[in-house]
């Protein structure tokens, strides 16, 4: 079977989908992992056959909703689980109506859950559609299981030091979009008319954000300064501008500003994660690290699930106190008192099967919804000089537009997918390998700078 897996971001998302890919792959299916561009127009020109279209959300803008219909009409088969999750909010109602709908939930063939609290909201808010929607869990959950440590191994550019880990979630005011292209998105993908109240909304968080950018620099300047001997890494969102955060903290030798890789590893060798309304505080109280969860100000428009974790502190002082406190603590030997269950709140959100992975259960599911069309051969060679002739278009394209202009234009950074490393890829797939126990022989094959072919040799 053939089986496409759309990423968005590479730093969100490219971890879990060589995990499907590596599982699928083993099970006789060809994958490709690839931006959108890549498959929907191969699909599209019919340089790839019909397969499953496994994407990142199911948001009902009329765009993605032609998308969708022309896949359908040419034999292909979508499914989808939501990247975005909703893993910072309380309760999935409102989330399951902005971003799904009757339309296309139907056009889908398999929408799989996170955990209860998603899927029970979708089947009751959709029900002649229930029998799609699957309680898988999330194969990005799945790579936080201690049982993937050795796939992640040391991230580059760690310091020396024992380290706190400080992920930022400043999405509106240090964007790397100006804010009016952001309103520009969410109107375009119609998310104004599905939820009326956005646009206050968006525009009471940017102001929130501001402040609390404000109260992050401080804050991290403050526990540069008055620590016990550790450094401090600052992780951007994936969407911020990482340069803009640089600035701030250019001569602090002690504070390292680092967005490369995921983010798993770098919870794995903190010695602590401090954030404000961060999704990573659920990751962190998973994989039983110390949550420091900061709130220096009353806050009305950031996320509130993520601040009901950790150990909650209001002031510098406190925040100080608190992380010396934790690193003393494991610099000693002793270990630091977290409560061994995992919270209600947090269960509802992630489903976590002791028998099976996530991904094993999505795979099953594609296989159940096999058809001799979604099995058609493909002509890998044929694909990857397509994509070749897309990138060469892409050159042709800009530099037409800068003749006619009489201004040079410069390619534009995909800071959501940046060029893939060959070497890399095959190494992660070898590991998932193994500790997957596959003996099969899977061949990893990049098409071109954003397409990784995954199938046995």
């Amino acid at each position: 079977m053939n089986i496409y897996l759309h990423t968005e971001i590479v730093s969100r998302e490219l971890d879990s989908k060589l995990l499907l890919a590596t599982l699928a792959a083993a099970r006789g299916h060809h994958v490709i992992v690839s931006d959108l561009e890549g498959i929907e127009k191969g699909l599209r020109k019919g340089v790839l056959p019909p397969g499953i279209f496994h994407t990142k959300s199911l948001t009902p803008g009329n765009i993605k909703i032609a998308r969708h219909q022309t896949m359908i009409e040419n034999g292909s088969i979508i499914t989808s689980i939501d990247e975005e999750g909703c893993l910072d909010q309380n309760g999935y109602d409102k989330f399951a109506k902005i971003r799904y709908s009757d339309k296309s939930i139907e056009q889908s063939s398999a929408v799989f859950g996170w955990g209860s609290e998603d899927v029970e909201a979708l089947k009751r808010i959709y029900q002649k559609h229930s029998s799609k929607i699957f309680k898988t869990g999330s194969p990005r959950a799945d790579l936080w299981k201690s049982f993937f440590s050795t796939y992640w191994g040391t991230p580059r550019g760690i310091p020396q030091r024992p380290f706190l880990l400080v992920p930022s979630k400043i999405s509106y005011a240090n964007n790397m979009k100006p804010f009016h292209e952001i309103i520009k998105t969410n109107k375009l993908g119609g998310y104004f008319e599905r939820d009326p109240d956005k646009m206050k909304y968006m525009f009471g968080a940017l102001s929130e954000n501001y402040r609390k950018m404000a109260a992050f620099i401080e804050a991290i300047k403050y526990l540069a300064k008055y620590n016990n001997g550790y450094d401090i890494v600052l992780r951007p969102h994936p969407v911020e501008n990482v340069e803009a955060w640089k600035i701030h903290f250019e001569d602090i030798s002690n504070v390292h500003v680092i967005r490369e890789g995921s983010l798993t590893p770098w919870i794995n060798k903190a010695f602590a994660v401090m954030h404000n309304s961060c999704t990573s505080a659920l990751e962190a109280t998973v994989s039983k690290k110390p949550v420091v969860t900061y709130i220096p100000f009353q806050q009305e428009y950031s996320p509130e699930l993520p601040n009901t974790l950790g150990f909650k502190v209001k002031s510098l002082e406190e925040l100080s106190s608190k992380i010396n406190n934790i690193f003393d603590t494991i610099q000693s030997g002793d270990k630091i008192d977290l409560t061994e269950k995992i919270p209600e709140i947090v269960e509802k959100k992630l489903y976590f099967d002791k028998n099976e992975l996530a991904a094993e259960k999505m795979v099953k599911v594609w296989e159940s919804l096999a058809n001799e069309s979604l099995s058609k051969s493909c002509n890998w060679a044929k694909f990857q000089w397509f994509l070749k002739l897309m990138k060469f278009r892409g050159i042709v394209g800009r530099v037409m537009r800068s003749l006619s202009s009489n201004k040079l234009e410069q390619k534009k950074e995909n800071y959501k997918f940046p060029s893939l490393d060959k070497e890399e890829i095959c190494k992660k797939i070898k590991i998932l390998e193994n500790i997957l126990k596959i003996d099969k022989n899977l061949e990893c094959k990049l098409l071109s700078e954003r397409t990784v072919l995954i199938k046995k040799s």
